[in-house]
């Protein structure tokens, strides 16, 4: 089941990306968008690297921001789709396609990283060690890896039946939970966990920072 849910993902975010906007407000019921936000607070700094950035809505609010905003995603479909996104808003793209497992930036060149809904790529050794390589000392890796909606509406009952049959979001997170001090003490990074409370959801956060 876990295997064919990944083909499922892989073919909604390069061959069926038009589609990401409508699903993704569908399963949560119109808070998408604000449950990727939740990130701004917690950013240091001014050059930020998004991961994984998808349609490019927290690109868009990172430039409205004032922020030098980067971005990486492996998809091209999504990487079109984000640079229109930010045309539209009258905003210049900085966006690279490749891997989190191989960042084209320099060392210590970047102030925060942000990666919102991603996979169980975020918390490989890789993964981590490229971040840290290239955060700045007291950088910070800012990790969005679910949400859980509360609300008693027949669509917040859909839409929480929708996340548990996925198994995706429950997955990340128990691996984050379980592993988060070995692996991420052991690439450096210092991490604090946060809840965040939107519109009758909670949202969870992982803060990392630079230790070394």
């Amino acid at each position: 089941m876990r295997k064919l849910l990944r083909l499922l993902f892989h073919h909604f975010y390069h061959r069926f990306a038009w589609t990401y906007d409508f699903v993704a407000a569908f399963v949560s019921v119109g808070r998408w968008k604000d449950w990727i936000l939740t990130a701004l607070p917690h950013i240091r700094g001014t050059r930020i690297l998004e991961i994984g950035f998808g349609p490019g809505h927290l690109q868009v609010e990172l430039n409205r921001q004032g922020f030098q905003a980067l971005g990486l995603d492996e998809s091209r479909e999504m990487a079109s789709r984000a640079r229109k996104n930010l045309f539209r808003n009258g905003f210049p793209s900085a966006l690279t396609r490749g891997y989190a497992q191989s960042l084209p930036f320099a060392a210590n060149s970047i102030d925060s990283v942000v990666a919102t809904f991603p996979s169980e790529y975020i918390i490989e050794r890789r993964t981590l060690a490229e971040i840290h390589r290239i955060l700045k000392p007291g950088g910070r890796l800012i990790i969005v890896p679910t949400a859980w909606i509360g609300g008693r509406s027949l669509a917040d009952f859909a839409a929480r039946w929708l996340f548990r049959i996925s198994g995706q979001a429950a997955a990340l997170t128990d691996n984050l939970t379980s592993r988060i001090d070995s692996i991420f003490s052991e690439s450096g990074f210092l991490v604090e966990m946060f809840r965040a409370e939107v519109r009758q959801s909670t949202v969870l956060l992982v803060i990392a920072e630079k230790i070394a």
